[in-house]
């Protein structure tokens, strides 16, 4: 066996897809939350019904924090029931009903606010690192399927296969919650070697798989070869890119003095080395080059989106 060529496919969930519950829109309720719940604390050391609590995080209040404001709010609506029954004075009573009515109101908000972070919680622990799940089927996540007949983009609860095959046999198999191919490949190969077989030497997949974390664990961490092409690939194979003169790219570059050139003949010379961390920690080195001087540039407006006096 000298290659194994891996490829997905996206299988529909039997999940309704109005059932729906998107990352993005329960970090927006989340920070809401956050947000009163900080306002209503203000409020209730302003008006002296509770004393400052002892708070692990000053910008966001802790289930336990809440809870106990519950208590001390708990504690001034019982006190305020005591006197309610001990006067007799009918005036008096009215009055410390209405002063009552903020410490009920504030209890009934808390206790909404506890409710409602423990299912943010919950949330947040079924996404794990993905954006979506579906109620019905929390394991499921919504992903773009392929067209239906009239064309139209598919979005629905599913799930990634990913499958292994060589001579047209299927030699493993494994099922994935992340819609992208890219994100799939390397626990794949793990539980490949894992469970199934000895990885051979080639590893061949479609540009989908195209990523440098990925080629960097092929080449480096299993010393096999990796036959996967990068997503733009194809693209840079056409015409159009290959003409484009603001694609740095296509940019002259002198080896010698380590510098570009760019369509308005100024120089880009490098300036230093940064690393950058994507959100799966993985690491990347790039080198900064700048250009002498974009001032009074003809082309500045198709070639940079820097603000006048920044050079690209």
């Amino acid at each position: 066996q000298e290659a194994i060529f891996i490829d997905g496919t996206k299988i529909e969930a039997n999940a309704n897809k109005f059932t729906f519950v998107w990352k993005k829109s329960i970090e927006k309720y989340h920070n809401g939350l956050i947000e009163k719940s900080n306002q209503l604390y203000d409020e209730l050391l302003e008006k002296e019904i509770m004393p400052e609590i002892e708070r692990e995080n000053e910008n966001e209040l802790a289930l336990e924090d809440l809870a106990r404001m519950v208590e001390k709010v708990d504690e001034v609506i019982s006190e305020y029931d005591r006197k309610i029954e001990d006067s007799s004075d009918v005036a008096e009573r009215k009055a410390l009903r209405t002063e009552r009515k903020f410490p009920k109101q504030a209890r009934k908000k808390l206790i909404d606010y506890i409710e409602r972070k423990l299912k943010y919680q919950r949330d947040f622990e079924i996404f794990d690192e993905r954006n979506s799940y579906s109620k019905t089927d929390p394991d499921a996540t919504f992903m773009r399927m392929k067209d239906d007949y009239m064309k139209n983009g598919q979005l629905k609860a599913g799930y990634n296969i990913q499958v292994a095959t060589e001579g047209q046999y299927v030699l493993a198999y494994s099922i994935f919650p992340n819609p992208t191919d890219t994100r799939t490949l390397i626990p794949f190969l793990d539980e490949i070697e894992q469970r199934y077989f000895k990885l051979p030497k080639h590893i061949v997949a479609d540009a989908g798989y195209g990523s440098e974390q990925n080629y960097d664990d092929i080449l480096s961490n299993r010393k096999r070869e990796a036959l996967i092409t990068y997503n733009m690939y194809l693209k840079e194979q056409k015409k159009k890119h290959k003409h484009n003169e603001f694609n740095t790219a296509n940019w002259d570059y002198d080896k010698e003095h380590d510098r570009y050139t760019c369509p308005n003949q100024q120089q880009l010379v490098f300036k230093y080395r940064t690393t950058k961390t994507d959100q799966y920690d993985f690491k990347r080195e790039f080198k900064i080059y700048e250009c002498e001087d974009c001032s009074g540039c003809p082309l500045r407006s198709s070639c940079t989106k820097a603000k006048e006096g920044n050079n690209r």
